[in-house]
Order: structure tokens, then C-alpha cells, then sequence
């Protein structure tokens, strides 16, 4: 509960009508300072009444790509007996208020407001709770009270189309690795024959030596395994344009734009941070992130400039795919030492550097590095990338 500028005065007057009236023996003083007193003890109770009020809202849609057109519809119904009379009400959406109009709403009654969601900026925008303010009639006291829960909307990174993807991985008994376009079937053991194989399955050389049938057995090589490690350092996008780092939403839409090729191309991937993971923070609104997409609008920089040593030290251990794809900014490049030994353990190494005012010196680490001012540069160049 708070007092108005105009509550304060009246309660000071109060308090000194009262103390002359009563000093100097003035009953009129001391009658109106009561009065005052009152006044405000009135208000008090005017404003601490809480009207019964029942808020929903509807995002269309909840998540979209940054700059997409996205709307919030908030209903306030009276669920009370009494009219809600001096009350006003404002949204919470993301940094602005968009005031509410619920002025002497009548008990059953309900007021709707639709009004834009902010997606100039990817991330969560939380929109609510409303916040709805009680006045008494004259003014000298104001309660503000929260109403319905807050729900995020997700803006994704802008996706850009890419058309080309990695080769897959056709990897023998003998540990030979060959380049397949989108994996294949491949030979992975033998066994005896029995009954039913087909004859053309049969491995006549083996059988020759051991003196029995030998079967080939197969299996259907995964397809190309992409790994798209981001880097979400401080260090690696020191660079900002009116308090955002450019290069780390460019490096940001080019994740998204890889993530949602490899899924329509039905190709395993796998998006990772090189710092804290999104996902273990809970996104305004308290909704977790439920897809990659989701993660990378809750990503944010992080201030751990040794992650990298540790991402890649887990990449090293894990093997979690075919091909690597780091994308940094301009401070990240003093690391790509760490990323280039990973070529071992990666049949396919690529690196992609974006906002960095000169290019990557050629053959840094061995690597092959894609420079970019943006996402769509990115995207424009990543056809001609010959790894694919």
C-alpha cells in the first residue's frame, strides 16, 4: 500500500491541526484535523478492498522468428459482486506497460485488450502478470496488486535457407572412415549361416578359410551427425552496437538456420553451448525451453572465458558426431587451436566467424573457417564449404 503525494499532505495537516487544536485549546483545529485523520484512515480501507478479477491471455503465436509479427490478447473478467469502480490496470510486456481499460467493470463482465508483442530483439519477452491499482475517490491512497501469471513468447534467431548438408560417415571394421553423401548401408560383422540367408549374402572367402558358411552381416550407417557448438563467451563477441552483440546474433541465426536444415533434411543433431546451456535456467514466465529453437532464444553471453578448453575436452571424450560446426566471434578465433584438435575425433571440422573486421588468416589450425558478417552472409557461403 502506498500514500499519494496528496495523502501525505493531508496526514501531516492532520497531524498538526491536531497537535495546535489540542496545544492551544482550539476545538475547531482539532476537528478538523480529525477529520483529516479520518480521511485518510478511509482511503486506507477503500484501496486495501480487493476486487475479484480473473485474467487470461492468449499469445498468436507464442513463438516466433525475430521480426515476425506476434500479439498478446489479455481478458480481465469480474468475478465479484460489486462493480470495480477507480481501478487502473496495465500489462507487463517485456521493458514497456500497456495500460488495461477495467474502469467500473461490472460484476460477470469482461474486458479485452490485443495488443503487438515486441520481436525486434530475439529472446523471451515475459508478458504479465497485470498489475491493477486500487484508488480511493480522493486520491490519497493507491495498492497495487498482481494479477494472472506471467507466459513468455519465444523470438527465435531469423533462419535462413541452406540447401547443402554433410556427408554422412561409412566407417569399416578396419577403422578406414569414407565419405558417404547421406550414409548407407554398411558391412559391420559375420556370422554363421542358417537357414533362410540368402546366398548372395554369403562371404565365399571366409567360408573357404574357416571350412563353414560365413554370413555377411550389415547395418544401416547413421546418417551425417552434425554437432553445432556455439560460442556464447564474453570474450569471443566483445564488440557491441547499442548494448547487443551483433556478432553473437548472427552467430545465433546461423545455428538456427543449421539446426532447422538438419531436421528437414532428417539428419541427427546435436546444438550445444560452449558455456552454460540455456536450458538449465528458467526462462521468464518459469515455461522451459522444448526445443533447440527455444534454447537458443534464451541464450545469452556468458562471462566463462575458459569454457572452451572444457567444451572441447568433453567433444574430445564424447564423439558425439561426424561434423563440427563452431561458430564464434571475433574474440574467439585465439581459440580455434582447441577446436582444430579436434579433427581426430571429427571426420569434418568447420568454423564460422562472424563480424570480425579482417578475415581468418587461411589454414588457422587447418581448420576450414567461414567468415561472415551476418546469417545470411553465412548461409550464402556455407554451399561452397567443399567439406560437403
Amino acid at each position: 500500500m502506498g500514500i499519494t503525494a496528496r495523502g501525505v499532505g493531508l496526514l501531516v495537516a492532520a497531524v498538526l491541526l491536531l497537535g495546535a487544536g489540542f496545544r492551544f485549546a482550539y476545538p475547531e483545529l482539532t476537528l478538523l484535523g480529525a477529520a483529516a485523520g479520518a480521511a485518510v484512515g478511509y482511503a486506507a480501507l477503500v484501496a486495501a478492498w480487493r476486487p475479484r478479477l480473473t485474467v487470461t491471455r492468449r499469445a498468436d503465436p507464442d513463438r516466433v522468428a525475430r521480426g515476425e509479427p506476434a500479439s498478446m490478447t489479455v481478458t480481465v473478467r469480474n468475478t465479484g459482486r460489486l462493480r470495480s469502480a477507480n481501478l487502473l490496470a496495465e500489462d507487463r510486456c517485456g521493458e514497456r506497460t500497456v495500460p488495461v481499460p477495467v474502469l467500473r467493470l461490472r460484476p460477470g463482465r469482461d474486458t479485452e485488450v490485443r495488443y503487438d508483442v515486441p520481436t525486434d530483439r530475439r529472446g523471451v519477452v515475459p508478458v504479465g502478470p497485470l498489475r491493477v491499482t486500487r484508488r480511493d475517490p480522493l486520491g490519497l491512497v493507491a495498492l497495487a496488486r498482481p494479477y494472472g501469471a506471467a507466459v513468455p513468447v519465444w523470438v527465435h534467431p531469423r533462419i535462413h535457407p541452406l540447401t547443402a548438408v554433410p556427408r554422412g560417415a561409412g566407417r569399416s571394421l578396419d577403422g578406414r572412415v569414407d565419405g558417404v553423401p547421406h550414409g548407407s548401408i554398411t558391412f559391420d560383422s559375420l556370422r554363421e549361416y542358417v537357414v533362410g540367408d540368402e546366398l548372395r549374402r554369403v562371404h565365399w572367402r571366409t567360408s573357404a578359410r574357416v571350412g563353414e558358411l560365413m554370413v555377411r552381416e550389415n547395418v544401416d550407417t547413421s546418417l551425417p551427425r552434425l554437432v553445432v557448438l556455439l560460442d556464447n563467451r564474453v570474450a569471443a563477441h566483445p564488440q557491441r552496437v547499442g548494448g547487443v552483440a551483433e556478432s553473437f546474433e548472427s552467430a545465433c541465426e546461423a545455428a538456427a538456420s543449421i539446426v532447422t536444415a538438419a531436421h528437414r533434411a532428417d539428419l541427427p543433431v546435436l546444438l550445444l553451448f560452449v558455456a552454460a546451456d540455456p536450458a538449465d535456467a528458467e526462462p521468464p514466465g518459469g515455461e522451459t525451453a522444448l526445443g533447440p529453437l527455444d534454447r537458443l532464444a534464451a541464450a545469452d553471453l556468458s562471462a566463462d572465458a575458459d569454457a572452451v578448453r572444457a567444451a572441447t575436452t568433453r567433444l574430445r571424450q564424447d564423439r558425439l558426431g561426424d561434423t563440427l560446426i563452431f561458430l564464434t566471434g571475433p574474440g574467439g578465433r585465439d581459440e580455434l587451436g582447441h577446436v582444430g584438435a579436434l579433427r581426430g575425433a571429427y571426420p569434418s571440422v568447420v568454423v564460422g566467424v562472424f563480424g570480425a573486421a579482417d578475415p581468418t588468416p587461411p589454414g588457422a589450425a587447418g581448420l576450414v573457417v567461414v567468415d561472415a558478417a551476418d546469417g545470411a552472409q553465412f548461409a550464402a557461403e556455407w554451399d561452397g564449404v567443399r567439406r560437403w
